[in-house]
């Protein structure tokens, strides 16, 4: 389960930009996961913020809060270096995956980048991708093996961004989602940009790779807009997404856990980025997110804003629903919090939070899939909106024409499982 990134024995040579535009070097050593909690930058605590990012989670009415997430500034020793994360569980032991995924991701992330570079984290988009799917296959291989964590017919989504410099790097699995708020520079507000798609089953190359290992696809006569992922054998476990970490039940028929990664340059008009879990975008539109924080009157507080309105807004939409979880990352791409919009005070007087607050609800190599596509960005064709992002494709890297993805438009309100799978001897040998 041990890696070199989380044996603590690992320095990882980090490259960044000095005051001339040269490149300087130094060590940094990755910290084991036992000593995770004391890392300065890292946040994972409910309602914290570090010198970039806000985060904010709240339970819903579906039993115990099923989200996780993170921020970690300075990741990798860089001083622009951010690494987020949102992790959102189902099943009977979802909470416990998404937690040991925020905690152990990381470091993989970390161990793979050092395989893929001798040169640090200074390397090029296609070596980010490599590092990223080696990241997660460790990430699912370590789940498969733990020694007491049953994630057979539990699991979680992840979606994690890497800012380093003027370029995120994304990467996702499940439904949860990461959204760029941008100025429009003809209308002068804000735009917003979906990085990741939804990768439900009913995307397109996504329900034909489930169909080609066996699964089946289908949603249910009384949810007729969730499709979701069957055994070829019995009616189970239902699972509302076509890739997740766990989910051994599925992981012969289809659903996987290589990530679908990203790769975007930043430019002066980009403003931030949300990541939430879908308990979010099942009430809000993208823009209604973008608008939500880009208002919010604290940076430090705007996380917990578009948690509240999306909770206000279950109540409204789905007044007999069980609300779902909500988890929120909102990353400012200035690098810069309330206290240093406000005043040139430096940094070494700030006191950071730094995390170490202990969670309150804590008791195989494949072939990597590729999504063709145009954009992902969720438009109105003729907007404003669609306008001012013509072209936006072209900052995506691996962009292909595919357009009508309902993967990016649906919504579930309801359980990512429909129930867990009754094995028989005799169905599964036929």
């Amino acid at each position: 389960m041990g890696n070199c990134a989380a044996s603590g024995e690992t320095t990882v040579t980090a490259a960044g930009g000095d005051e001339d535009g040269r490149k300087r070097r130094r060590r940094w050593k990755a910290p084991r996961e036992d000593q995770l909690g004391m890392v300065p930058g890292r946040i994972f605590s409910n309602d914290g913020r570090s010198r970039t990012a806000s985060v904010f989670t709240q339970q819903g009415r579906k039993g115990i809060n099923q989200d996780a997430m993170l921020i970690w500034d300075g990741f990798g020793g860089e001083d622009d270096g951010v690494l987020c994360g949102v992790f959102d569980g189902h099943g009977p032991h979802g909470h416990l995956v998404a937690r040991r995924a925020r905690d152990s991701l990381p470091l993989r992330l970390m161990s793979a980048a050092r395989a893929s570079s001798k040169n640090g984290l200074d390397m090029p988009a296609a070596a980010w991708r490599k590092a990223f799917v080696r990241a997660y296959k460790a990430m699912d291989k370590d789940l498969r093996s733990h020694p007491s964590l049953d994630s057979f017919c539990s699991g979680s989504t992840a979606v994690t961004v890497l800012k380093l410099g003027s370029d995120l790097y994304m990467a996702n699995i499940g439904d949860s989602r990461a959204v760029l708020g941008s100025r429009d520079a003809v209308a002068g507000g804000m735009v917003a940009v979906q990085l990741t798609v939804d990768l439900k089953p009913d995307v397109p190359s996504e329900a034909e790779r489930i169909k080609k290992c066996r699964g089946r696809v289908f949603a249910l006569q009384d949810e007729p807009e969730v499709p979701r992922v069957w055994l070829p054998f019995d009616d189970a476990p239902g699972l509302a997404m076509a890739r997740a970490f766990g989910d051994f039940c599925l992981k012969d028929y289809g659903v996987i856990s290589v990530p679908d990664f990203f790769h975007w340059s930043l430019t002066d008009k980009d403003q931030f980025v949300i990541l939430a879990s879908d308990g979010v975008w099942d009430v809000l539109s993208n823009q209604e997110a973008v608008d939500i924080v880009s208002s919010s009157p604290s940076r430090s507080k705007a996380a917990r804003a578009l948690v509240e309105a999306a909770n206000r807004e279950w109540k409204t939409k789905y007044p007999t629903s069980r609300t779902d979880d909500c988890a929120v990352v909102c990353l400012y791409l200035d690098g810069k919090m309330d206290h240093e919009r406000d005043s040139t005070a430096s940094m070494d007087n700030i006191s950071i939070e730094d995390g170490s607050v202990a969670d309150p609800n804590e008791a195989q190599e494949q072939q990597e899939p590729t999504l063709t596509r145009n954009f992902t960005v969720r438009t109105v064709p003729g907007s404003a909106q669609e306008k001012a992002l013509s072209g936006v494709d072209a900052k995506i890297s691996g962009a292909a024409d595919d357009h009508n993805w309902s993967g990016l438009d649906g919504v579930t309100r309801v359980n990512s499982l429909v129930q867990l799978p009754r094995f028989s001897e005799e169905k599964a040998i036929g």
